[in-house]
């Protein structure tokens, strides 16, 4: 990975349709990060419209999807004698560098996990409803669990920072956090277990193991297909999974399975893909 965009000033992400990964719009940004922010080129609408249409995405879906996110301020547009192309905005370029970098880095490292927890205190009164939403819709998607209701647990300390700016800009001023260790009272992986929902987690990415990792494309429009498919499949997961340290994950978590089987496929079909791709870009420049 923010509200829809507002007023006329720089375009706004809109995190949750971000994860909408069946929209025509959706794969479109796909294969804008994946093939066109590589290359600091316009490309026609005819190559985004047929590589959208591998998808099954009718034509017109594939030009509505187009113009809304011209409309929203990550592409723009040039007409050449009857037909149109698209270039990246600055804003564009820069949304989709950061989400390359989120997703291709996701489950690629580690990270150590000193015991401690960022638990924060919040309270919202039970009628603002739309409020009660807008908090758990952010604090979820920065990786909080919630084991209860006003209670939010992440094991990542550094985003205490994420979660002030969250309330601040809720107005929120009714709330308190700690940093520590859990006591004596309870037990951690039940607490774990009530906050986030691991086992539908794990379902998924079980499906995607099972999906992409048998999977062999014999040809370069095959490799295009299974690239955009691979990486369209994983960039929903950086906003799914909460990254708990794994001695908090059950054993044998398939999420470890899932980020080898990303970064394996990713570089081994790689070079097909982007191939195919410039092989599609000089047919329609010779048209």
């Amino acid at each position: 990975m923010s509200a829809p965009r507002e007023g006329r000033g720089s375009p706004v992400v809109s995190r949750r349709r971000e994860v909408s990964h069946k929209s025509a719009r959706s794969l479109l940004m796909t294969l804008l990060g994946e093939f066109v922010l590589p290359r600091d080129h316009p490309v026609w609408t005819s190559v985004l419209v047929d590589a959208l249409a591998m998808f099954g995405v009718e034509e017109k879906s594939a030009r509505q999807a187009l113009a809304r996110t011209a409309a929203e301020g990550w592409l723009e547009s040039e007409r050449v004698g009857r037909r149109v192309r698209w270039s990246l905005t600055p804003p564009g370029r820069k949304l989709l560098t950061e989400g390359a970098r989120r997703i291709y880095d996701f489950g690629s490292v580690e990270r150590p996990w000193d015991g401690r927890w960022l638990l924060v205190l919040v309270s919202v009164p039970e009628p603002k409803r739309d409020l009660r939403h807008q908090l758990r819709t952010k604090l979820t998607w920065a990786g909080f669990g919630s084991p209860d209701p006003g209670v939010w647990i992440t094991p990542h300390t550094t985003r205490e920072t994420e979660a002030l700016d969250i309330l601040t800009e809720l107005g929120l001023r009714d709330a308190m956090s700690f940093v520590g260790a859990h006591g004596a009272v309870g037990d951690e992986a039940t607490m774990v277990a009530k906050a986030w929902d691991l086992r539908d987690l794990e379902t998924r990415y079980e499906e995607f193991v099972a999906e992409f990792a048998g999977l062999e494309p014999a040809s370069g429009d095959a490799a295009l297909d299974a690239q955009t498919r691979l990486v369209h499949e994983w960039r929903r997961f950086p906003f799914l999974d909460p990254q708990l340290p794994a001695p908090l994950l059950p054993e044998g978590w398939s999420g470890a399975r899932a980020a080898e089987v990303f970064h394996g496929k990713h570089t081994e079909w790689r070079p097909a893909a982007q191939q195919r791709w410039d092989e599609r870009l000089a047919e329609e420049e010779a048209a």
